[in-house]
């Protein structure tokens, strides 16, 4: 394992929420309900108000996670994730609730919850940036697809997102094989 558990969630989390921009016609997190959707999915806890301005704070953090993956250096990486620490005022803390045993929470939970899932992803990155894995950051390989994906592979193998890019070419590349 590269990463404590809650580092890996928190990660994958972070590209699942880059990911629901994949474009302005591809957008899926555009409502409130989908955010409700969202914060249940990946099991967040604490405050919630699901209201327009909640879901205008999320969908403005999206671009700023997107920079972790476009970081050019670990410096560049290590400037992005101290400016998200700083801004969301974060306290890191030992915490233990529901299945996830010990670990950090760096909010109060009934801070906002746009805050909470910048500090949390924040904090995941910290470990990427320590450990030197900031390769493990990456852009789905497929030419069509923008999405970001967390490789947590042993290998470092992971090429493709959770969006089915490499199902989707392993099918077109099998069908090009039984035509040619």
């Amino acid at each position: 394992m590269t990463f404590a558990h809650d580092t890996e969630v928190a990660l994958r989390t972070a590209a699942a929420l880059v990911n629901t921009a994949a474009g302005d016609d591809e957008d899926s997190l555009t409502t409130t309900d989908g955010l409700r959707d969202f914060y249940t999915e990946w099991g967040w806890t604490g405050r919630v108000t699901g209201d327009a301005q909640e879901l205008d704070q999320v969908r403005a953090l999206r671009p700023r996670l997107r920079a972790a993956w476009g970081a050019g250096s670990d410096e560049e990486l290590a400037e992005l994730v101290n400016t998200l620490l700083r801004e969301g005022r974060a306290l890191p803390q030992v915490v233990t609730h529901g299945d996830y045993g010990w670990h950090i929470h760096a909010t109060p939970s009934d801070a906002p919850l746009a805050v909470r899932m910048q500090v949390e992803a924040a904090m995941a990155l910290v470990d990427v940036v320590r450990a030197d894995e900031r390769s493990r950051l990456r852009t789905c390989a497929a030419e069509d697809c923008q999405n970001v994906l967390v490789d947590l592979s042993r290998n470092r193998s992971r090429r493709y997102c959770e969006g089915g890019c490499g199902n989707r070419l392993a099918a077109a590349a099998y069908r090009s094989r039984r035509e040619g």
